[in-house]
């Protein structure tokens, strides 16, 4: 039997190939298979490590300025055959940097993300791949795009600021002293999110709350979003704030749309056709894949989908694990997964149930009576 498996990141817990490594080691310990582990990501946490392992990238280790304001070690990709720089905005300014109290889309900032660019872009590097899932922000790339020159002032003159609370007090903008370098700069965005800048279905409204947005600050932000975009528009004479995308990682995708030389691109579809995972699939009997909650949200085109469609146009199975599964989870079944399980198999905290070791241990041992199963029944 050959088997492929092509499993998400479980956010802030295991990356895509550590799960992708235990699911591995669980089937060849209760069957005869032949496994290939494809790492993979949609644009969120995980993007560039998935890429870098399959497209035999480097990582360029950097400090920025993390989604508080503080100084962060991290890192992103170079492929040094294309010239190519892969970065994720996730590691840089995710929501998974961000706990307790500090979750406020009103204290984070993208200031890291126009730092990690500069950075590759002072190196030569000219094309750039970049994932903007998974973030903590909503300052409308305010932060990036201060980091790379634009001068944004509030209404005595002075500097607005760089985080999410400083985009209501923006009056004017100059992008004068722009670094030049970015006009040779051409941008490749993953991303699945086709939501506007502002309204019913703007980043404030539909993203704000899991980012720590309240009743009180999304209506702040919102409307903060809007008149941001009408001083940008009288200073660029673009509008990008009703694309698709442009509500994308809290604004960040308005910020590359009206900014920067940029091609939205579906994340997933992009991840699979960069790793070739069609040529991998092409005789696989078994695809397992999965993430960390499997919910209505999976349906509508993240990860798990993705290369469930892929795997059905070859005739493959397909089973997904999860650590949890959410509300509307079934509709999963009706887009290409043929069974899901949960890995958790006792009452346990969040907390716990993320804990690096435990969700190793759960993941293994359900994968393995899976496999029991198929060996049972075939």
């Amino acid at each position: 039997m050959k088997i492929v498996v092509a499993i998400d990141s479980f956010k802030g817990c295991l990356t895509s190939y550590e799960a992708g490594m235990c699911v591995k080691d669980a089937i060849l310990e209760e069957m005869d298979a032949d496994v290939t582990v494809a790492p993979i990501a949609d644009g969120g946490e995980g993007t560039v490590e998935a890429l870098m392992r399959c497209m035999h990238g480097e990582e360029v280790p950097v400090e920025v300025t993390g989604p508080l304001g503080e100084k962060i070690d991290t890192y992103y990709g170079v492929l040094k055959d294309r010239k190519v720089a892969v970065m994720e905005m996730a590691n840089v300014a995710g929501i998974t940097m961000v706990h307790g109290t500090s979750k406020n889309p009103m204290n984070t900032t993208t200031y890291g993300v126009g730092e990690m660019i500069l950075h590759a872009a002072q190196a030569g590097y000219r094309e750039f791949i970049m994932g903007i899932g998974g973030s903590a922000t909503n300052d409308g790339g305010m932060g990036m795009l201060t980091a790379l020159g634009v001068k944004f002032y509030n209404a005595e003159g002075k500097p607005a600021g760089i985080f999410g609370r400083d985009v209501l007090r923006v009056a004017k903008v100059d992008i004068s002293e722009m670094n030049p370098v970015l006009k040779e700069c051409h941008f490749t965005i993953m991303s699945d999110v086709k939501n506007p800048l502002c309204g019913e279905m703007g980043s404030s409204v539909i993203f704000g709350p899991q980012k720590g947005g309240t009743e009180k600050t999304i209506p702040q932000m919102d409307e903060g979003l809007r008149k941001y975009a009408e001083i940008i528009k009288a200073a660029t004479g673009k509008d990008c704030s009703e694309m698709e995308g442009a509500g994308a990682a809290g604004g960040l995708g308005f910020a590359f749309l009206t900014f920067l030389n940029t091609t939205l691109k579906p994340g997933i579809s992009f991840m699979l056709d960069q790793i070739h995972m069609e040529d991998m699939l092409g005789d696989a009997d078994l695809v397992i894949t999965g993430e960390g909650c499997l919910d209505a949200q999976t349906a509508m085109g993240k990860t798990p989908i993705g290369v469930a469609h892929l795997a059905k146009k070859h005739g493959a199975k397909v089973i997904a694990f999860a650590g949890t599964l959410g509300r509307g989870v079934l509709d999963c079944n009706r887009d290409g997964i043929d069974a899901f399980f949960s890995i958790c198999t006792k009452p346990m905290s969040i907390e716990e149930a993320m804990e690096k070791e435990t969700a190793l241990h759960n993941l293994k041992r359900t994968v393995g009576q899976v496999c029991r199963l198929m060996q049972l029944v075939k």
